[in-house]
């Protein structure tokens, strides 16, 4: 007999999953307590690596259907939610998301919409890209500086190198300066590309 269950994901511990629960129960999806699987996590792991997710997939079985308000409860990209839905298809795992009209992905017409969904964000992530690069481009033809701004002076970079030539520790010479191990092991990497 098959089971409903729900994965409800939120990426901060300040939100919290009570309206994706309640949106489930009002699409008129009985799903028993004990198989909401609630999780915080970031979107960018994919579903398969959550600690959550992977529980509830190992007590997936046959038949079971997966309920999910949207697609990036799933996962951030096209690719990520895609294996997802095709790795529970293949233990015949329906999956409905309520944001796609309650859609079982699974199905051809699920199958067909993720399609159009994957190509619909690799068309984004392209012109995002050549968005990006013209901007750099044109910054660079400005004269302005790209990057992240450097953390030391260049006098507080000389004096930490001359800190750690006399034998300071990464730690004291950043304690000394008053910033990161981090900043002191760039202006070293800095030092010996110069060289």
């Amino acid at each position: 007999m098959a089971r409903t269950f729900a994965y409800c994901r939120v990426s901060t511990g300040d939100q919290t999953t009570e309206n994706q629960i309640a949106e489930i129960a009002a699409a008129g999806f009985a799903v028993e307590h004990r198989r909401i699987v609630c999780e915080t996590v970031s979107g960018s792991m994919p579903a398969l690596e959550r600690p959550g997710f992977k529980r509830l997939v190992d007590r997936l079985d046959w038949d079971d259907v997966l309920i999910v308000t949207k697609l990036d409860r799933l996962g951030r990209n096209a690719i990520d939610v895609r294996a997802t839905v095709e790795q529970l298809a293949r233990d015949n795992v329906r999956v409905h998301c309520l944001a796609l009209g309650g859609v079982d992905l699974t199905s051809a017409a699920g199958k067909m919409t993720m399609s159009v969904i994957s190509a619909v964000a690799e068309f984004e992530r392209d012109l995002l890209i050549e968005r990006t690069q013209a901007g750099l481009r044109r910054a660079k033809t400005e004269g302005k500086k790209l990057g992240r701004p450097r953390a030391m002076t260049e006098a507080e970079e000389s004096e930490a190198l001359a800190m750690r030539s006399e034998g300071s520790s990464l730690a004291e010479a950043a304690a000394a300066l008053n910033v990161s191990r981090s900043a002191i092991q760039r202006a070293e990497r800095r030092s010996m590309s110069d060289r």
